[in-house]
């Protein structure tokens, strides 16, 4: 179970910048994989195997997009900039992030991605890319979201028990903006 731990390292904090340009990049690829590549082979593999679909919800699907990559991107700036870090867990923010969409829900990015997954499953009308999105969601919840709480409270103690207690995870609250 340490060894597990060990993988969450803080970034050199001494250069905002290049943490942003890092976030940029890491966000640029996800995008390409996780937005793009695996949704379209996902298509792909419906086709063949004859799998039911739906009209797409164009309009929908696209206005969701829009939301939850401006918040994936708002998301990714707070935690480069404020945290000084980016959110990788091997070049991970050196400040406890609670600005931002972080003072409304616990962890925007995971809840951006999904939502972005969703609405690329709305928009190809694509049945096993909007459940990719839903089992993603469970997979961070269960496998990623432990370990790296138990390091948020290690390396900020006090003030991250507090947040976790004002700040629900996927559940937004605003009665602290």
């Amino acid at each position: 179970m340490h060894q597990l731990y060990s993988i969450f390292k803080t970034a050199k904090a001494e250069n905002r910048k290049w943490n942003l340009m890092k976030t940029f990049l890491q966000t640029t690829l996800f995008w390409i994989v996780f937005l793009s590549v695996l949704p379209s082979l996902i298509v792909y593999l419906e086709g063949v195997l004859a799998m039911p679909s739906f009209s797409p919800f164009l309009l929908l699907g696209w206005a969701c997009f829009v939301f939850f990559s401006g918040l994936g991107l708002y998301s990714g700036y707070t935690m480069s900039w404020w945290g000084r870090g980016t959110p990788l867990p091997m070049d991970c923010p050196n400040e406890l992030v609670i600005q931002g969409p972080y003072r409304v829900i616990r962890n925007p990015m995971a809840v951006a991605g999904i939502g972005q997954g969703i609405s690329v499953g709305l928009i190809l009308g694509s049945y096993g890319t909007v459940l990719y999105a839903l089992l993603g969601a469970v997979l961070w919840h269960v496998f990623v979201r432990p370990p790296e709480e138990v390091d948020l409270e290690r390396r900020f103690g006090v003030a991250y028990q507090q947040y976790q207690k004002r700040v629900k995870c996927w559940i937004p609250s605003f009665r602290f903006l």
